[in-house]
């Protein structure tokens, strides 16, 4: 469809006027090109409109190309505020706090694991817990469980899920300071305490993948790629527990709009001043949440290797399985940017997108300091997966940020109705890709065309300068909830 009022600045971006809806203090940017436009829906860019109204926002209201819906914020959606003037939104990181994707490589080739997919998918399926309300391997004591949002994937690690170099390839080592597990509700961590160490459900998997494609061969090389790899790919976040503290979360910031007399075009973006208690409550909270996931996604990955080794009958040395990289995708976190050539501090709020630094950039581990930040972009369960790295025109133009996805292109009613007498899994391995699920339902709203086309979207990022394409990852077995 053709939105009013949207102006096309090049092949790959278009601008949401200031005038676009009333009370906007800047104008929005779409990545996308002329295939992506004519899919977006109004909501979405109406949601990006509204972003562009809240106080202190520096820079454009800014959205990926895999943007769709969300709760308040678009999904996609990138927006940074002044740390003295601007606010924190919930609706600006999302109910799953942390939700991230971490990849793993290995000195396996596809021919290697071509005769065991069925059995390495089985016992992933059966080592890693999926679905709705899946509970993990563990049962965390209040006091390991405190431990665990104070020290992230450190906690893991020292418990004996993986090791040290395991942190310097993850994102703030995997663990984001300032966490206060004293903010947590009760109910947040009855619904945390047994789910550490599972997916969870939706789009939420594991992926044994190969890479078919090189586009990068040097910086392929810097970060162990080749063609004919197996990879493995996790997509999962904080499941109940950062679901629980957005939601308690979102009535402080409700009564904070109310006390704080903030004019709210949508009241999903209810928010409340960086400077005040509610935003230092939130932000604690949040990486409580985050460190959670971070926790979470380290421990999954240690039972991918105990499966490969065991499926394989080898042991670590012979599946060489190490860590690119782990990154988030729905997080707020305060950065320094240049803006208009001023240094300026900002808490940056990715929604369903990745950061991306550039080269050179002090977060990034000494692995990585001369090729920027790796960025790991799923695709659907039938299609592709991609890596790229983060740009120096990315840290100018979107804060360092990129997509984190394919974005959905079907609601999942939309999906059901679509897969409604379809064998999905069928379909799947007819592709040859082996896919274990708790239902039917998963992997009806899951099927590949409920999403765009990850080409498309990652092309578009590529093009647009904001990440440069590494390397494509083909699935070969998924497990989903």
């Amino acid at each position: 469809m053709t939105i009013q009022g949207l102006k096309r600045i090049d092949s790959n971006r278009v601008e949401v006027p200031m005038g676009y809806k009333k009370g906007m203090r800047t104008k929005g940017v779409i990545y996308v090109d002329a295939t992506l436009e004519a899919e977006l829906d109004k909501d979405s860019v109406d949601q990006v409109a509204n972003v562009a109204s809240l106080p202190g926002i520096v820079g454009p209201s800014l959205a990926m190309p895999d943007i769709h819906r969300g709760y308040g914020f678009t999904i996609g959606g990138v927006a940074a505020f002044d740390v003295t003037e601007g606010i924190i939104s919930p609706g600006g990181v999302g109910y799953d706090i942390n939700c991230g994707v971490r990849l793993l490589r290995s000195s396996l080739r596809k021919g290697d694991i071509a005769a065991k997919i069925s059995d390495l998918v089985n016992a992933l399926y059966r080592d890693i817990p999926s679905g709705v309300g899946s509970k993990g391997q563990l049962r965390l004591s209040a006091q390991d469980h405190r431990k665990v949002l104070l020290k992230g994937a450190r906690w893991a690690v020292e418990q004996g899920f993986g090791d040290r170099e395991d942190l310097d390839h993850t994102e703030s080592l995997g663990c984001i300071e300032g966490a206060d597990p004293a903010l947590i509700s009760s109910k947040a961590y009855e619904r945390g305490k047994a789910q550490l160490g599972t997916l969870g459900s939706g789009n939420h998997f594991t992926e044994i993948q190969h890479v078919d494609e090189i586009y990068d061969d040097e910086a392929a090389r810097s970060l162990g790629l080749f063609k004919g790899q197996v990879t493995v790919m996790i997509h999962t976040g904080s499941r109940g527990f950062g679901h629980q503290v957005c939601t308690d979360f979102l009535e402080v910031m409700q009564r904070a709009v109310i006390k704080y007399s903030i004019e709210l075009p949508d009241r999903e973006l209810a928010c409340a001043p960086f400077d005040s208690p509610e935003s230092r409550d939130y932000m604690a909270a949040m990486k409580s949440a985050a460190n959670y996931a971070w926790a979470n996604r380290q421990m999954i990955m240690h039972w991918v290797k105990e499966s490969f080794m065991r499926v394989l009958n080898a042991g670590p040395a012979a599946i060489g399985m190490s860590l690119v990289y782990d990154v988030a995708h729905n997080m707020a976190k305060v950065e320094e940017h240049i803006v208009n050539g001023t240094k300026r501090k900002l808490v940056v709020h990715r929604k369903g997108a990745t950061r991306a630094f550039a080269p050179g950039h002090p977060e990034l581990p000494p692995a990585y300091q001369h090729t920027g930040q790796p960025v790991i972009i799923p695709g659907d369960m039938g299609r592709a997966s991609f890596v790229l790295l983060g740009t120096a025109r990315g840290m100018e133009e979107s804060f360092g940020s990129t997509c984190h996805g394919a974005g959905r292109a079907l609601s999942r009613h939309q999906a059901m109705k679509q897969a409604k007498g379809r064998a999905i899994w069928r379909e799947m391995e007819d592709r040859g890709i082996i896919v274990r699920a708790t239902g039917r339902s998963t992997l009806a709203e899951e099927m590949p065309e409920a999403y765009k086309d990850i080409s498309t979207v990652v092309n578009v990022v590529h093009a647009a300068g904001l990440s440069k394409k590494v390397a494509r990852l083909r699935p070969l077995g998924v497990i989903k909830g």
